[in-house]
């Protein structure tokens, strides 16, 4: 019986130790960097809360699947509003194209720590963005975004804020209600 025995060298052994070295290098910045990506309420709360690897890659995981649900709900509802067939698609679309919008509508939605503000109004406004912008923020927001488009004679403004205080909150009705005075 002949057996063979492959003698490794110190040398082959040191090059398996730096291989496996440099991997578990690699992969701990890979996972550090995937963990820099997740949003803030998905990090661990406590600073003395020691998240294990595997904890850090399962919340990426959660993390990744909710935003992947969050993008089709979102998909849909583009769908709807492109056709005009869900609840939300009257308040945004005109019946017929470039219809002038003779009252301005409010609509304040509260998404967790991000308030959302769409205003639609005719060209002849009485307002500005500024002081739209004014009372979200005297309301405990800060503007992070603020678009509009014009079709016709309708302009649509699309406003995001991030609440300053998340433990307090805000009220989006009190918001609603100075945006509704001011537009009146």
């Amino acid at each position: 019986m002949g057996s063979s025995y492959v003698i490794r060298t110190s040398a082959e052994k040191l090059d398996r130790k730096t291989l496996e070295k440099n991997r578990r290098i690699k992969m701990k910045l890979l996972c550090s960097k995937l963990f820099s990506l997740l949003s803030p309420p998905h990090h661990h709360q406590s600073t003395k809360e020691v998240l294990t690897q595997e904890d850090q890659v399962d919340q990426a995981i959660t993390y990744i699947e909710e935003l992947k649900e969050r993008v089709e709900v979102l998909k849909r509802r583009k769908e709807e509003l492109e056709q005009g067939t869900g609840d939300q698609s009257k308040k945004f679309m005109p019946t017929t194209a470039y219809i002038s919008i003779k009252t301005p509508m409010v609509e304040v939605r509260e998404l967790g720590s991000i308030l959302e503000v769409i205003l639609t109004c005719g060209l002849q406004k009485n307002f500005t963005v500024q002081e739209v912008i004014k009372i979200i923020e005297e309301e405990g927001a800060q503007v992070v975004t603020a678009d509009y488009s014009t079709i016709g004679d309708t302009i649509y403004y699309t406003i995001h804020a991030q609440v300053k205080i998340t433990r307090l909150g805000i009220d989006a009705s009190s918001v609603h209600l100075r945006l509704q005075m001011l537009v009146s």
